[in-house]
């Protein structure tokens, strides 16, 4: 089984690597939300930032200097590395899938872009749509512009689009009435998640041939399911199971992410799929189980970005020696940290988790 890590470009949504085996047992993965590098590099964030490649490189190089001064300790923002900035990583945000089948994007200069505009079809018009139409819209052709400059400068064509997962694509679609539709017209509701798993799986491997071609090599698909639980286990098993198992079949890498919440009750159908080599969860999991569950599986914990900077230092540490006790060697995914958040509240933590790797905090 292939292994991921969790893996946060520079002002980017989370995303995923390939682990390489220098993981720590306790290795921390850092994110900030766009306002704590407006605040402190003036960074815009709109919409130039997402289409303009060139743009992002200059930014990035910037802010990757920042976060090395903040935090001198964390190994993976090399100031020396430049083939990480010239990059796709966080192009478009969270909704790269839901533009191509016609949602519209707000921008702005300090959040990620969020969809304010739906496409004004229905269930059965989104279903029916075609594959090669949906291959060749402009959101595509823009990538591969975005591909041609990052290629023509760089060579190395770097980065992780998010492409979601199946149900996140839906929602972002077509909205909660996805949820209605699944029981109300389950045949259009299958028919459009297996176009959505299409699209995500002739896409993905066709910008990732080219991206190996450059140089980078990316063969994987970790799906988002960050709106999981708001369908039931079973629910999971009838309508998204049988197209994240499509997609763990077509790819070396695959995980699942499942954003900040408990997975006790979806972790039996998600040991059904192959080759989960990522899995996360949210801190009152029982990640005893997860781990017995999943045991070839990198696991990682989500911990909230508003208790992170609300919580007392010993309270941290408490849930950080229960994340070593009941899963270790994991992940710790310090996403969307507040700008409001002191640098010596992100350093306390490492050095909590550093000291925890040697067993040396009781």
């Amino acid at each position: 089984m292939r292994q991921l890590r969790n893996h946060i470009p520079i002002s980017g949504p989370a995303r995923r690597e390939p682990a390489d085996g220098t993981e720590s047992p306790m290795r921390v993965s850092l994110g900030f939300e766009p306002m704590w590098y407006t605040q402190r590099c003036h960074v815009d964030f709109s919409e130039r930032w997402h289409v303009d490649p060139i743009y992002r490189h200059a930014t990035l190089v910037a802010l990757k200097k920042e976060l090395h001064r903040a935090f001198p300790t964390v190994e993976y923002w090399d100031v020396n590395r430049t083939d990480d900035t010239w990059t796709i990583s966080g192009a478009y945000g969270s909704y790269f899938v839901a533009q191509v089948f016609g949602a519209e994007l707000e921008y702005a200069p300090d959040r990620w872009p969020a969809v304010i505009r739906r496409p004004a079809l229905s269930l059965e018009q989104l279903a029916n749509l075609k594959l090669e139409d949906l291959l060749n819209v402009p959101i595509v052709r823009d990538l591969n512009r975005q591909m041609d400059i990052i290629e023509r400068e760089a060579g190395k064509i770097h980065g992780y689009i998010s492409w979601q997962g199946v149900l996140n694509n839906a929602f972002n679609i077509y909205g909660q009435d996805i949820f209605t539709g699944m029981i109300e017209t389950t045949e259009l509701a299958h028919q459009f998640f297996a176009l959505i798993t299409d699209v995500m799986i002739a896409l993905a491997k066709r910008v990732q041939k080219r991206q190996r071609a450059s140089g980078f090599q990316i063969d994987q698909l970790d799906v988002s399911n960050c709106v999981m639980n708001m369908i039931s286990p079973q629910m999971y098993r009838d309508f998204i199971f049988p197209y994240d198992q499509k997609i763990a079949e077509q790819f070396e890498y695959f995980g699942v992410h499942t954003c900040n919440w408990n997975i006790n009750p979806y972790l039996s159908a998600l040991s059904e799929l192959p080759k989960v080599g990522y899995l996360d969860m949210g801190l009152a999991s029982d990640m005893h189980k997860a781990r017995e569950t999943f045991p070839g599986t990198r696991h990682a914990v989500m911990y909230s970005p508003v208790k992170f900077q609300d919580a007392t230092l010993d309270e941290i540490e408490k849930d950080m020696r229960q994340i070593r006790e009941e899963l270790s060697p994991c992940d710790i995914v310090m996403a969307d940290i507040q700008w409001t958040t002191p640098d010596a509240r992100v350093n306390e933590l490492l050095q909590i988790c550093r000291v925890l790797e040697n067993g040396t905090l009781k």
